[in-house]
């Protein structure tokens, strides 16, 4: 709905151009947020504002002068929802308030068409074709395979994922990927660890596990490559599947990209566009010609290939691969190869969006003090130790609910909260206690959509509710945009809050009023279709029965 007051509004100061009560200028982007609270409207603009400073003029004669067009007949009020021609207006009223919104209010039948619209789409409801024909690489996780996951790779591990899915949902293409650092130098250093020389650099329970296997070893490289392949297959990818409960559509290995010769070819092709030199016997990379702050050594004075050339390598796979836009989800501790990593893509030729999310730290915290856990994999907690102390549903529905690039307490003592109190549980009772609601109901009872008078959901609580539900499609759009996914889990608690507030208001079932009570059990499904969703979007399970 936001595109469509954005048009409307556009469409409105355009004639407000024609009739020359507004200078002639370029319409600038037209701001739509939701109302802070709903009596002043659903959806507000400051346009007026941002115009008054553009042409030196009053801000409320603006904003009246564009209520004014709008309300005139025939009414502007529109795209009217697809086979909804019954609806006069989409809006019931739009006003102006200082010092120069411009508000809008739904009307009370586009509402209780919304319910019709979602329980006919079901999780369909929400689906769009904004990226129809794009092709996203949805990279995450991709730790080195040298040791269990942490918190960090499963904070960025459960963003990656809803990212996906929620991108799926708006109509790309997406494939979620893990790309396997088993090549170079941390191979080597999980060797020495194995085999427990002076060199070793990692420890835990897990060494010693692999120094009882392969202890024996002489080699450091190839006791290195056994060791991370055992991890990779044995450790990862167990916890990703079983207790992360991700699925990833590739797995990428870097020993691999430099087997099928994309390092070479990659570093060959930078050389044909002169884009490297040679200086001190090495061969460095022109990143600076890209917005780097320094260039870069692509193939070391010893011969060995540098880290950043293995990045070329596997960005000229993925530009054979033909993706439209690569999302790099990587741990805070790679900031700084941010801007390196853009470079060689720009070098490569990748013209598409590159997008990169920095997952900040997570600390585990209990009564306002850093928590302890067992240190099994070494000086860090595992993912692993997290999700079977506090369950799947809750180490995700909180990671989730912080923004990716914001350092994050995780609150142990509230995780562990088997109540109300805790927010995945306080939404997974919203759930259900709607399909307790719809069993009692004997739903198979239900009218069709067209033969149900919602025209009696008209109640404050039933109207709050809708409005809310009506937001979810713009929700999706909005991240499969600005990969916001920390957003999703507070908009199930939204609707949840409305949810259980209409519930304490309006009874659900009353044998007296059997067409009030059709149309409330048509809108209790609609709300059931949304959370369930939003539930699946996140990775959350919507269960039946608590």
């Amino acid at each position: 709905m936001k595109k469509e007051v954005q048009k409307i509004v556009a469409d409105a100061i355009k004639n407000l151009q024609k009739s020359q009560k507004l200078a002639d200028f370029e319409v600038p982007e037209i701001g739509v947020e939701y109302a802070k609270n709903e009596k002043y409207g659903d959806y507000a603009t400051n346009i007026a504002m941002v115009l008054g400073k553009l042409v030196k003029k009053n801000p409320m004669e603006i904003a009246e002068e564009i209520v004014d067009v709008l309300k005139k007949e025939p009414s502007p009020l529109t795209p009217l929802p697809k086979g909804e021609e019954d609806i006069k207006n989409v809006f019931e009223n739009i006003e102006v308030a200082a010092p120069g919104y411009i508000n809008f209010y739904l009307s009370k039948k586009y509402l209780q068409n919304k319910v019709e619209e979602i329980n006919n789409e079901k999780e369909n409801f929400g689906n769009s074709e904004i990226g129809k024909g794009k092709k996203i690489n949805n990279e995450f996780i991709s730790a080195n395979p040298t040791g269990p996951l942490h918190l960090g790779n499963g904070r960025g591990g459960f963003c990656g994922d809803s990212l996906g899915k929620v991108l799926r949902k708006s109509g790309y293409e997406v494939v979620n990927e893990f790309y396997v650092n088993d090549f170079g130098g941390q191979v080597v250093k999980l060797g020495h660890s194995v085999l427990k020389d002076a060199e070793a650099v990692y420890a835990g329970e897990y060494i010693e596990e692999l120094n009882k296997k392969l202890g024996d070893g002489t080699d450091v490289k190839e006791t290195g490559m056994k060791a991370a392949e055992i991890i990779l297959n044995d450790i990862i990818k167990k916890t990703i599947a079983e207790k992360m409960q991700i699925t990833f559509d590739s797995w990428v290995s870097e020993k691999t990209l430099h087997e099928e010769k994309y390092v070479d070819r990659a570093i060959e092709m930078l050389v044909e566009k002169k884009l490297t030199y040679e200086k001190d016997g090495a061969v460095w990379l022109k990143t600076t010609d890209f917005g780097d702050d320094k260039d870069r050594v692509l193939v070391k004075s010893d011969g060995q290939k540098a880290y950043i050339a293995s990045d070329c390598g596997y960005i000229l796979n993925k530009i054979e691969r033909k993706f439209d836009k690569m999302i790099e989800i990587w741990g805070a501790d790679h900031h700084g190869y941010v801007n390196r990593f853009r470079a060689a893509a720009q070098a490569l030729g990748f013209s598409g969006e590159l997008k990169f999310i920095i997952v900040q730290l997570v600390r585990l915290m209990k009564d306002g003090k850093e928590a302890k856990m067992s240190k099994r994999a070494g000086n860090v907690v595992s993912i692993d130790e997290l999700i079977d102390k506090v369950g799947h549903d809750v180490t995700l529905f909180f990671f989730l609910m912080y923004s990716a690039d914001a350092h994050m307490n995780f609150d142990l003592g509230l995780a562990e909260e088997k109540s109300q109190k805790n927010p995945v549980y306080y939404v997974q009772y919203a759930h259900a206690r709607i399909c307790s609601i719809l069993r009692k109901s004997q739903i198979s009872n239900l009218k069709s959509q067209k033969e149900l008078d919602l025209s009696l959901l008209s109640q404050e609580k039933e109207l709050s509710l809708m409005k809310e539900l009506n937001k979810f499609p713009e929700l999706v759009e909005e991240i499969s945009k600005n990969y916001e996914v920390h957003k999703l889990p507070y908009y199930a608690i939204k609707l949840a809050d409305k949810f259980h507030s209409f519930y304490a208001d309006c009874r659900v079932i009353d044998e007296a009023n059997p067409e009030l009570t059709q149309a409330r059990l048509s809108l209790v499904n609609a709300v059931r279709i949304v959370l369930a969703e939003t539930l699946r979007l996140i990775g959350v399970s919507a269960p039946e029965k608590m």
